[in-house]
């Protein structure tokens, strides 16, 4: 009886491999089940074995638990079946550059870790209530590099740009100098007020350009959820000729819509999490909502765009990507969406679980169409 129990437990758990999480907390545990699939497969594996020794309730626990050892597997399996076409769909959409020795996905490297980079934190603007600083992570290269301006989520009022810092030094190991910025949140500060902390990072790297070994006719910038929303705002309407191209990691596009189709608030509030940025309901400052939306402000000059998404968000609708593709689409801007069936929001947590790969391939290949200089190293 307990290994039913067992069995069925491990069975529920495997369902957010393929269904939203109704809940917060189950939020967390589908982005466990989705990363770290093997360690729940391997928890499987036991609760079958041990059958040989529990003959009650045998079959049914057995069908049970093998239905869920697939589950738990289908994203190892999904994530092979994108790789065997991403390196060719990304070479059509940004041009050919792949280097064929390299697989976007990995079995052994999900057994793998990140070697941490040494940062130094710099002190980038100081306003008359508060002072900002980024992390600057230096590149593994000689000479002037490109550099990643990573921007933290946390629905604009929480986080900071300590969150998942693997892909930081992932990049500065490849050759490329990351800032990790933090920028004044909500509710105290307020959109746009982030967009001018942006500008005001990049002014700073361009004063210490040649301290950092910074070239400054190549900045990246890269946010996560609400850093994404940051990110592409700042990126479509800064006019700053040294941003070649912009990353979004599951970030709302279309503040607008987002509004008329919350989030389950079982997991979060996502019209009050947008009031407190906004100032403001919809219709108390519609004109907020509009000129918060990366989408209203695409035009054919709008830098390169890679979107990453889950298509099992809970916290960011699957919808404001698609949007903005069509968007991007429609001015015949340069971009790629890779689109991730079973992941859900932050599924970047583990840089080497499926999702974590495959984003990270993404992104190197991305800037490898922007900065011809650099080899597609992984």
């Amino acid at each position: 009886m307990i290994r039913l129990i067992i069995i069925i437990l491990l069975f529920l758990l495997s369902l957010l491999a393929v269904f939203n999480a109704p809940t917060y907390h189950l939020w967390l545990m589908a982005i466990a089940v989705t990363e770290y699939p093997l360690i729940f497969a391997g928890f499987t594996v036991l609760a079958l074995l041990a059958g040989f020794w529990s003959k009650k309730y045998n079959l049914i626990s057995s069908i049970t638990g093998v239905v869920a050892l697939l589950l738990y597997l289908s994203s190892v399996a999904r994530s092979y079946n994108i790789a065997a076409t991403l390196p060719q769909e990304m070479d059509a959409s940004l041009g050919k550059k792949t280097n064929k020795n390299e697989k976007p996905f990995s079995l052994l490297r999900m057994f793998s870790s990140v070697q941490p980079v040494a940062y130094t934190t710099l002190n980038y603007v100081r306003y008359a209530d508060v002072q900002l600083d980024l992390d600057f992570y230096n590149a593994r290269a000689k000479g002037r590099r490109p550099c990643v301006i990573v921007i933290h989520g946390g629905s604009w009022s929480g986080g900071d740009n300590k969150q998942l810092p693997e892909l930081n030094s992932y990049l500065a190991d490849a050759g490329y100098n990351v800032a990790a910025i933090h920028y004044r949140k909500a509710p105290q500060y307020k959109s746009p007020l982030q967009i001018e902390d942006v500008n005001n990072a990049l002014k700073y790297l361009h004063q210490h350009a040649d301290s950092l070994n910074i070239d400054k006719t190549s900045f990246i910038l890269l946010g996560r959820s609400a850093g994404a929303q940051i990110a592409l705002l700042a990126a479509y309407t800064l006019k700053e000729p040294g941003i070649k191209g912009v990353i979004d990691f599951y970030g709302p596009a279309d503040m607008v819509w987002g509004y008329s189709l919350p989030a389950n608030p079982l997991v979060m509030d996502s019209r009050a999490v947008m009031e407190n940025y906004l100032g403001g309901t919809y219709k108390e400052v519609p004109q907020n909502y509009a000129s918060s939306s990366p989408i209203e402000f695409v035009n054919r000059n709008s830098p390169p765009t890679l979107i990453i998404h889950g298509h099992n968000d809970v916290l960011v609708a699957y919808e404001h990507s698609r949007r903005l593709n069509e968007k991007l689409q429609q001015n015949g801007v340069k971009h790629y969406w890779l689109k991730l069936p079973w992941a859900t929001h932050g599924f970047d947590y583990n840089l080497n679980g499926p999702g974590g790969q495959l984003s990270t391939y993404a992104v190197m290949r991305f800037l490898k169409s922007i900065d011809l200089r650099l080899p597609l190293i992984f």
